[in-house]
């Protein structure tokens, strides 16, 4: 049986390791299960979804702050911002499959957003990304792999 407070700790690890902000939800998810307070694939789909959201706050934001690019305050320099635009152009939307990974992972959401990608394009791709990697995660946790 799954312990509910388990599993939204899980969701709040998840989310937040998603955003900008600092999260460990590997470490959550792996926790969660070695103490047996949910089931594996319960535990992976509350992370997923949960680390899906955080990154779709994050197109959000990225759809939201590109409007303000052209303030002399916006946090990305205009030659940084082509220099990100060139690159995503280039590796188009299939770059979101490297959405799961640690320090690239967080900002190329952000970007997505920023550069319009449609949201329906960018859920699939994040969510097999994020998902498989909980998958990952947790079947090494388990002893399935």
């Amino acid at each position: 049986m799954s312990d509910p407070a388990a599993l939204a700790a899980l969701a709040l690890s998840a989310f937040t390791s998603a955003t900008l902000l600092p999260g460990t939800s590997e470490a959550a998810l792996v926790g969660v299960l070695a103490l047996d307070q949910a089931g594996l694939w319960a535990a992976i789909g509350v992370a997923t979804v949960a680390n899906v959201a955080g990154s779709t706050v994050n197109w959000g934001v990225g759809r939201f702050l590109e409007r303000f690019r052209s303030n002399p305050r916006f946090p990305v320099s205009p030659a940084r911002w082509e220099k990100t635009e060139a690159s995503y152009r280039r590796w188009g939307v299939l770059s979101l499959l490297l959405s799961w990974t640690p320090i690239v992972g967080d900002p190329l959401t952000v970007v997505a957003g920023a550069m319009r990608t449609p949201l329906l394009v960018f859920l699939p791709l994040v969510t097999l990304a994020k998902g498989l990697r909980y998958v990952a995660v947790g079947g090494i946790a388990a002893g399935l792999f």
